[in-house]
């Protein structure tokens, strides 16, 4: 697996925490059933995983996570009636369960940082039951809009781009969805697109403040000075081009994903 970009910053996980099944996982939502099986691939904090558990009640739901501190957050952190719900560490390359096990398999924001998400995708069909179904949804990077240009964004984005493909991973996920899927060998999958969207003084505050706080202080930061893509005054000028983005009356940002629904065959 390709080593995760972002780490686990509060910064990073103030934006995990914020996911719901609303605003992550929409696509999905229509196909759920109460007494379902489902698996949650890259769980992190678990919030999301709970979230969709209160859905497939009573059914059986698995988080997973290949960083053991943060499974262990999940663990802590899961709601007392979530009692369906369980987390552990597991490697989406080979991970621990027998054939046919799960009706649903959910992977968010996971295959844009594994460095072969084909692979992932066919370890996910082997352990789908025949009918099931494998739902992914990964942003692309290089959709991303945002008002009013900057050229210090512009070097943000280029920047992350470069330290993503040098840990392995492809920032533009979202638009090569269905084409992993139909490598990986599902047949049937139904491709769709959705947006995070920024726009109004709330959202921007948070939106902004949390991206200055993750350029200079998470891993993303690290490797940006490690590899020599960037100075700490030129992260300073990037953090200071978020939070004016942020206070600017008209700005706006959107972050468009890819998502696909696959059946499993």
């Amino acid at each position: 697996m390709a080593s995760y970009t972002h780490g686990h910053h509060e910064s990073v996980l103030r934006s995990h925490l914020w996911r719901t099944v609303d605003n992550s996982a929409a696509y999905l939502t229509p196909h759920l059933e109460p007494g379902m099986s489902l698996l949650d691939v890259g769980c992190g904090p678990g919030n999301l995983t709970v979230d969709l558990a209160r859905l497939v009640a009573p059914g059986r739901v698995v988080g997973i996570d290949n960083v053991d501190s943060i499974v262990q957050r999940a663990v802590r952190d899961a709601p007392e009636d979530s009692d369906n719900v369980e987390f552990i560490v597991d490697d989406v390359y080979d991970m621990g369960f027998a054939d046919d096990t799960f009706d649903v398999i959910h992977a968010h924001q996971v295959l844009q940082h594994v460095d072969d998400p084909v692979a992932a995708l066919r370890e996910m069909r082997r352990i789908g039951r025949p009918g099931g179904l494998v739902a992914v949804r990964d942003a692309d990077y290089s959709a991303m809009e945002w008002h009013p240009a900057d050229e210090r964004l512009d070097r943000w984005l280029d920047m992350y781009q470069n330290i993503a493909r040098g840990n392995g991973g492809e920032p533009d996920a979202g638009r090569y969805l269905l084409r992993w899927a139909g490598v990986a060998g599902f047949g049937d999958a139904e491709p769709s697109t959705s947006v995070w969207r920024f726009d109004r003084p709330p959202d921007r505050s948070w939106w902004g403040s949390l991206w200055a706080d993750r350029i200079r202080d998470s891993a993303l930061a690290d490797q940006a000075i490690e590899r020599d893509l960037a100075s700490r005054s030129d992260l300073d000028e990037i953090a200071t081009a978020w939070l004016e983005w942020a206070a600017h009356k008209d700005a706006w940002f959107t972050v468009s994903h890819g998502e696909v629904i696959a059946r499993v065959p």
